[in-house]
């Protein structure tokens, strides 16, 4: 590397991690402020507290690290056209896109050290900001699935039922269903299922046992109450809405396989999640571009104006990706698309601004 390179690269460095570094104690500020009287009326204890905001960092440094990255190259890289180094850069015979080189080593490394805490370290810092939310913010409130839950739960059964409460272990209108390939062979109803825990066994309420004969010969079994093992464990009917977010790379992909057997509703939601490991590094790069590509150029309103322009670029790039995320998850619109699109739509913004600056 030669001094060019070394010099950018450490401001790039630099300047990103002392973005990163201001603004979590704002974050954590902001948020503790919102959170205090929850917190001071459940009693929580401060250990718990701590180990929050060491996942609350790493949860939201994972998710917003791009926006960062973006402020701090259009920061440090306004600072150097006004001081007309850049001027200085290119009238010394260096084209734009060696002057561009070193912005992208950076990247690189952000990212790569980006894409290994976004497949293995935020997850886990997912799964504890998330346990303790809904433990002690929301009180387990919307943690879980609770109304129609329909289930593959093997190659052979099927499971559906309404109402149910993770909390208490229980859901009402349960029905397991027994295929052999095609042909029905039994059906179990219950008004009412309670899972013990204790002895990991169910309860069914108004037990009903139809077993499909031939030639409609149908045997019929009736309990009013009925103790009993069933083949599959209640958490596994009732993931909760973060699940996703809480595996590293290789159980969010098995657990994806496992829920589209299983026929989830929820398939889409997983996916964004799945894509978004790969796709959030590569924007990095695509805002990196921009970035120098906005605030390259010496303007009359200085600084000022490349921070504003940046901002607002900024803004765009997360309503982009909140909404089209959205509408994956919600609606049978492609979570591929829905996760890249931002990317795709950035990426051609960066090749055209690109362009103009080295003009």
């Amino acid at each position: 590397m030669k001094i060019l390179d070394w010099y950018i690269l450490k401001r790039y460095l630099g300047t990103f991690f002392t973005l990163l570094l201001l603004f979590i104690p704002i974050g954590i500020t902001v948020n503790l402020a919102e959170k205090i009287d929850k917190i001071l009326v459940n009693e929580v204890p401060f250990l718990e507290v701590f180990y929050y905001y060491i996942d609350f960092t790493i949860y939201f440094a994972n998710l917003l690290f791009p926006i960062f990255l973006f402020l701090s190259v259009i920061f440090f890289t306004s600072k150097l056209a006004n001081n007309t180094e850049i001027i200085a850069f290119l009238s010394s015979g260096v084209s734009f896109n060696r002057f561009l080189r070193p912005y992208l080593i950076g990247a690189t490394l952000i990212c790569l050290g980006a894409l290994v805490m976004g497949m293995y370290l935020a997850p886990s810092a997912s799964q504890g900001f998330n346990d303790f939310t809904y433990k002690y913010l929301k009180h387990g409130r919307d943690a879980a699935e609770t109304k129609d839950v329909f289930k593959q739960i093997n190659d052979d059964e099927f499971i559906f039922a309404t109402n149910f409460d993770p909390k208490n272990k229980t859901a009402s209108n349960f029905t397991l269903e027994n295929f052999k390939g095609n042909v029905l062979q039994f059906k179990i109803s219950a008004s009412r299922l309670k899972f013990n825990e204790k002895d990991s066994i169910y309860t069914l309420s108004n037990f009903e046992k139809r077993i499909v004969g031939k030639n409609s010969d149908d045997i019929l079994l009736q309990h009013r109450k009925l103790d009993t093992v069933l083949p599959f464990e209640f958490g596994e009917l009732t993931p909760v809405s973060y699940i996703a977010e809480t595996k590293n790379f290789t159980e969010l992909n098995e657990f994806i396989e496992q829920e589209k057997k299983r026929g989830s509703a929820n398939i889409n939601r997983y996916k964004v999640v799945a894509y978004k490991r790969w796709s959030l590094p590569v924007s990095a790069y695509i805002l990196t571009i921009i970035a120098v590509a906005v605030s390259a150029m010496k303007r009359r309103g200085g600084m000022g104006v490349n921070l504003a322009i940046g901002i607002a670029i900024a803004f765009v790039f997360v309503f982009f990706d909140k909404v089209f995320g959205t509408m994956a998850e919600k609606s049978t619109f492609s979570p591929l698309i829905a996760v890249w699109f931002p990317n795709v739509f950035f990426g051609v913004l960066a090749i055209i601004l690109l362009r103009k600056a080295k003009r």
